[in-house]
Order: C-alpha cells, then sequence, then structure tokens
C-alpha cells in the first residue's frame, strides 16, 4: 500500500499546529485580528472545544485527500482501480516502487497544491468578502505552509 495511515493522522495536526505559531501574536495574528476586526476580548469567547474539534475533523479530511496530489503511485494505483494484487501494477512497483517518495518530493507537491488550490479559493472568499489583501495573503500563507508540511509528512513518511 503507498500510503502510510499514520502518516495521514500525523499530518492532520499541522493545521493545528501551524496554526497556533502563524495566527500568535509575534507572527501573523495581531495583523490578522486587525484585518478581521476581531477583537481579543471576542477571541477569548471561542468555543475551544469546538473549533479544536472541527478543525481536526476538517484536517483529517484534508490529509486523507492529500496523498493523491503528492505520491504519483496514487495515481498509477488508480488506474488499476485499487488492485494492489493486479499482475501490471506489481510489474510497475517492481520497476518504480518508492520513486519520489521523499519528504522533500511531499513538500513541493503541497506547496503546489496550496499555492494552486487553496490560494484561489482563499482569494476568491476574501475578495466576495471585501476582505484585504492582507488579511488574503495571511489565510493563503497559512493553508500554504500547512499542505506543504502535510504533504511531505504523507509522501515522505513510508
Amino acid at each position: 500500500m503507498p500510503v502510510n495511515f499514520y502518516a495521514i493522522l500525523a499530518s492532520t495536526f499541522v493545521t493545528l499546529l501551524v496554526g497556533f505559531v502563524w495566527y500568535s501574536s509575534k507572527v501573523f495574528g495581531t495583523i490578522w485580528m486587525k484585518e478581521t476586526g476581531i477583537s481579543k476580548g471576542k477571541a477569548k469567547q471561542i468555543n475551544v472545544l469546538k473549533v479544536i474539534t472541527l478543525t481536526s475533523i476538517y484536517s483529517f479530511m484534508l490529509a486523507f485527500i492529500m496523498p493523491s496530489l503528492v505520491i504519483h503511485q496514487m495515481g498509477v494505483l488508480g488506474v488499476f482501480d485499487g488492485n494492489v494484487e493486479n499482475a501490471s501494477y506489481l510489474e510497475f512497483m517492481s520497476v518504480h516502487g518508492d520513486a519520489f517518495r521523499t519528504f522533500k518530493h511531499g513538500a513541493l507537491h503541497g506547496f503546489i497544491s496550496g499555492l494552486y488550490i487553496a490560494l484561489p479559493i482563499t482569494a476568491i472568499n476574501g475578495l466576495f468578502e471585501q476582505k484585504s489583501w492582507k488579511y488574503i495573503l495571511i489565510n493563503a500563507g497559512y493553508w500554504i505552509v500547512s499542505m506543504t508540511i502535510m504533504g511531505a509528512i504523507i509522501c515522505g513518511w513510508q
């Protein structure tokens, strides 16, 4: 099997860890709060359990789909309808095996995924919400960094 379930599980928590740093007052938190119009008092009113639980669920969903974005062998497996016992698939894997299964290659594909998926989605939402480019780039940057790390973990951890 080309995907390590523990890699998916570990990458699920990347968004929480990156968010903890990214949105801290020492990085982009103060600017982000100003751009959203959220005060420190209002920020303290969030339901932390709800936010962490839902963030974990949504992050797992993202981590679950990341292998198809960062692992080349997933595309090949799809050609054979997921049948890892198929003789042609086994032959392909015996020749190419774990080619491009590195943390570096996964980071590259994770970065590209963030740039071409997360940035456009975040920008489109921000434009319709009439948010500033600071807001858009802070949020898109968070997703690009998160997806880069997730891609590295999922592709490199075998």
